[in-house]
Parts: C-alpha cells; structure tokens; sequence
C-alpha cells in the first residue's frame, strides 16, 4: 500500500458526503489457499486503504459504510442471529468476517459516523444468487439441496438498495447492522418457490454428496447452500425501516417474469 495510492483515495474522499465500500472477492469459488488469500487481501487492503485515506482528509466523508456479511453468524436452525446476541464462530468465512470488521472499527475516526453491513444473500434479477439457481432449476435439478431445513436469509435487490439509502440518512446509526429480509426462508421452500415461479412442476433433489462433486465440478464450494443462515434485521425494523418485499414468496415474485 503506497503514499500515491493513499492520496489519490484522501484526494477522491476530501469534503465528500459519505464513502460506501463494498469490494472484496467473490466467495463463489473454490477455498484454495490462492482464493483464500485474495478473499481475505481483497477486503482488509481496502478497508484499510479508505481508512487511512479518511483519517488524512482535512473534511472527511460524514459517513463510512463498509461491507460484511451475514455468513459471521454460526450455522443456525432456530436461534435467529441478530446484531446484539448472534453466536459468532471459527471457520474460514466467519473469521474473514471478523477481520474484516476489526480492520474497519479499527479506523476510529473523529466526526465520522462508521457503519457495518452485515448483508445476507441479494437476490436480483440481472445478478446475485438467483441467477445460478434458476439455471440449475432448468436443467432439472430443482428439489431441495441437502436435507432443504437450512434456514435462507436473503434481500431484495431493491430492498438493499434502500437500506444502504436509509443507513445514510439516519444520522443516528452506528455499528454493526444485519441487512437482510426479515423472514428468514429454507432451502426446500427456496427451490420451490423458483421452480413454481419458472413453471417447472419438478425437480431433482440433490443429497449432500452430489452437491459437494458438483461444487466442484463448477469451481465452487457447497457451503454455500449447506450453510444455515438464520438472520433478522433487528436494529433495522427497530429503526423504524419498512421492507417492501419480506417474504421469498414476494422477492421472487417480483424478480422471475
């Protein structure tokens, strides 16, 4: 990390109103210690980069939020993870999680509001999750992945959008926040929902040990349907923002023509 490449971010940031920080490499890949590296540099070298950037500003950005995410939380069936008593654990994705918001509250800077997103799934039409699931669907594997109880925490595309508007506006939020739906699905009723949406009546299901060869085959880790992602947004409803899609029912609905 160089001085030019610092003051070319403090001369970018300098009397900005906010810096939303969103980099990091996808997860959809397999975890060799390559990926793995570049997971981790990609999100700690930024986050630090904008850092020490804001802290040379003369008139720094009101407003910093930085991305996280909502695979932090432990593998959950039933105990809903919120922001104040989610059980955070020790695995290769929840530890990248947590250095990743080390790195970021460990810029504490003067006058300037810090919030973490802690994002689940974003479902969109044109990108995100959705897009390789509707292909695996219409090629016919379209029952449930693994046992399909994996609890699903996802947002709307839209609705994600106005979070992050909301969460520069209320001057009164800080710290960590869950962003995501406040409906948590399954995989089982997930798959069902697309299926019924693309008019498909059925689909194979795929056990644990299919998933993991096919993961493989397509260069990624099945982890990332298997994990239980049981997350609320509780410092969001409390703040009094209204979700317009709660529901995988409506998401999906309103993404799959």
């Amino acid at each position: 990390m160089g001085y030019n490449e610092i003051s070319a971010w403090r001369n970018e940031l300098e009397g900005t109103y906010a810096v939303i920080n969103l980099t990091g490499k996808s997860v959809d890949c397999r975890y060799n210690q390559k990926n793995k590296d570049v997971i981790y540099s990609s999100r700690i070298d930024s986050t630090n980069i904008i850092g020490e950037a804001i802290q040379q500003c003369k008139q720094p950005p009101i407003v910093w939020i930085n991305s996280s995410t909502a695979t932090i939380y432990q593998y959950s069936l039933k105990k809903e993870m919120t922001e104040e008593d989610g059980a955070i654990g020790d695995d290769f994705s929840m530890n990248i999680a947590k250095s990743w918001e080390e790195t970021f509250y460990s810029h504490d800077i003067p006058n300037v509001r810090q919030v973490a997103i802690r994002t689940s799934i974003v479902l969109g039409k044109n990108g995100g999750a959705l897009i390789p699931l509707k292909k695996i669907i219409k090629l016919g594997m379209g029952g449930k992945q693994g046992n399909g109880n994996q609890k699903v925490s996802f947002i709307h595309e839209n609705d994600f959008a106005r979070t992050v508007a909301f969460l520069l506006e209320k001057e009164t939020i800080t710290g960590n926040m869950n962003v995501t739906a406040p409906n948590p699905s399954n995989n089982k009723v997930l798959i069902d929902t697309i299926r019924k949406e693309l008019k498909i009546p059925f689909g194979i299901p795929q056990p644990i040990w299919l998933l993991k060869i096919g993961a493989f085959i397509i260069s990624t880790e099945a982890e990332l349907v298997l994990k239980s992602r049981n997350v609320t947004p509780k410092r969001l409803l409390d703040s009094g923002f209204n979700f317009k899609y709660k529901t995988i029912e409506a998401t999906l609905k309103s993404l799959i023509q």
